[in-house]
């Protein structure tokens, strides 16, 4: 990103770094919303990390604050609207151009999935402050503007994903929902929108490029996505011994080797049928 963001500076920006996926589907919303993101993300932390030359601190939270309070801006507060802006400039633009021509309501689609992974950043964004005083005390505070962890963004865009809207694939004045009955409800900045409903990710598909779930790996013990229940997609598992041989209890020998035993374990490893 840092490398792409100095080309860009000097007027050398050219295409898209995601080559063009018009699946429009919801895993393709949710890879253009987080990479939008950390578009935002690595260029904002960059700049209040003092890595870049176009930018640095939130220089318009310096002053003001809250007297009565106890508490003024101050520190290093991430500028976002730099990295917004930056994102906006670097992955829309190759977007926009696909207007008129055919597949323009999927590139309208992207432009919002790509806003929608911003918005998601400034949404997240948290006020940090540091206390001042005699003894500990807490009689005036210094704040500054913080992003939340990549991790924390993830989560927040992985519940968008679950919650995407299905839209027309005829686009019109603006991007407008499916169903005809839900049309009146607006779409949100933060929602992530999709056209095609996904493939069946569980079955082989060479055509799609789909490898499907057999012979993956598994947790025999976990609720999440990769326990045995859900990667395998009802289908069930198999279940074998692996044998491993290690070094163990080494010990530096005076002087100079070190003794170490074999050591064998056995684990049981499940396979989706």
């Amino acid at each position: 990103f840092l490398q792409l963001h100095q080309e860009g500076s000097r007027g050398e920006l050219r295409s898209n770094p995601l080559v063009p996926c018009f699946a429009g589907t919801k895993e393709t919303a949710f890879i253009y919303a987080v990479t939008s993101a950390g578009l935002v993300h690595s260029v904002t932390r960059s700049c209040s990390a003092g890595n870049m030359t176009e930018c640095s601190c939130d220089t318009s939270l310096r002053h003001g604050g809250s007297a009565s309070e106890g508490w003024h801006w101050g520190g290093c507060s991430d500028d976002i609207h730099y990295g917004m802006s930056f994102s906006r400039k670097f992955l829309d633009m190759p977007l926009k151009n696909l207007t008129g021509k055919s597949g323009s309501g999927l590139a309208a689609m992207n432009r919002h999935n790509n806003e929608a992974g911003r918005q998601a950043v400034a949404k997240l964004m948290s006020v940090d402050c540091r206390c001042h005083g005699v003894s500990g005390s807490c009689a005036v505070k210094t704040c500054w503007k913080t992003m939340s962890s990549f991790e924390k963004i993830g989560r927040f865009l992985k519940d968008k994903y679950e919650n995407s809207i299905q839209i027309s694939d005829r686009l019109k004045k603006k991007l407008r929902r499916k169903e005809k009955s839900q049309r009146k409800i607006p779409i949100g900045k933060e929602d992530l929108l999709y056209v095609n409903k996904s493939p069946n990710y569980c079955v082989e598909d060479q055509k799609l490029g789909i490898p499907g779930t057999q012979g993956r790996e598994c947790n025999r013990t976990s609720e999440g996505p990769d326990g045995c229940n859900l990667l395998c997609c009802g289908r069930g598992y198999n279940t074998h011994v692996v044998r491993h041989v290690e070094r163990c209890e080494c010990k530096f020998v005076w002087c100079c080797y070190v003794r170490c035993r074999r050591c064998e374990t056995m684990t049981d490893v499940h396979t989706c049928k």
